[in-house]
């Protein structure tokens, strides 16, 4: 029965990222919470879930051309190096078998979950900001520097990605649409998607050698999400954009004020 309910868990979770590309982190790891497993499993799990189930998007964008690869590269060289070293020096074992840990696993997923929620809520006026050209964002010399910019990015998804699983999705792709306002919307999806692959996969890695990946739990939770995850796609072009949204956000809003006040 455990079996066939995270079978049930995966479906659901693909189901909801195949209608909104919205869903990996932010509603897989609350949702093994839920079931009562601790909070590095649920990461750590949900980290080498993620990587699968995101490489497939990241190869079919690349096939059309939706990749941009040297922001891909700028991308991976802050956060592949910075979730290692937090895993070699920060979520060491001494760390891990405190009680602090958990406790700041689950803060962490409440606030990444918060901000994940009010970036759906303002992600178009960001974008719209960005094409204009508002004064503020030239100041900031995000065009000027977009490289130094985009490194730095990284590697505060690394951080982000390692403590919470969130933020390789919407948070990245927000980001990204305002440091690179000129690039069609596709290919900052595709390019955000290409970067989560690795880094979710190097940072589950971690949590797999310190013995915080739930095998078993991880294949029932592919076996559902996999066709899930292709049948909600078909699906999305059925049902209104902004209910999917709103429903998604107000979820994403009272999981993360629960998680960051826990």
């Amino acid at each position: 029965m455990e079996f066939l309910l995270h079978i049930s868990a995966g479906a659901l979770v693909g189901f909801a990222i195949g209608l909104t590309g919205v869903g990996g982190g932010s509603l897989m790891t609350p949702l093994l919470l839920l079931f009562g497993y601790p909070a590095p499993v649920a990461i750590g799990t949900d980290l080498l879930y993620a990587a699968i189930t995101k490489a497939g998007g990241a190869w079919s964008h690349h096939r059309r051309a939706n990749v941009d690869w040297k922001v891909v590269l700028l991308m991976g060289l802050g956060s592949i190096p910075v979730s290692l070293l937090m895993h070699v020096f920060f979520l060491d074992r001494g760390f891990q078998e405190s009680d602090e840990f958990e406790g700041l696993l689950t803060f962490s997923l409440g606030i990444m979950l918060i901000i994940t929620a009010l970036i759906l809520i303002f992600r178009d006026r960001l974008r719209k900001g960005a094409v204009e050209d508002r004064p503020e964002l030239l100041m900031l010399g995000l065009h000027r520097h977009r490289s130094l910019f985009t490194w730095f990015m990284g590697l505060l998804l690394g951080v982000c990605v390692t403590l919470s699983s969130v933020g390789a999705g919407a948070f990245g792709a927000a980001i990204l649409m305002v440091i690179y306002s000129s690039t069609p919307v596709a290919r900052i999806i595709g390019t955000d998607l290409a970067h989560a692959v690795p880094l979710t996969f190097v940072a589950g890695l971690g949590y797999l050698a310190s013995g915080y990946v739930d095998t078993v739990l991880l294949l029932s939770l592919l076996i559902g999400s996999l066709p899930a995850i292709h049948f909600g796609s078909k699906l999305s072009s059925q049902i209104p954009d902004g209910v999917l949204q709103r429903i998604l956000i107000t979820l994403l809003l009272a999981l993360g004020i629960y998680y960051s006040h826990s």
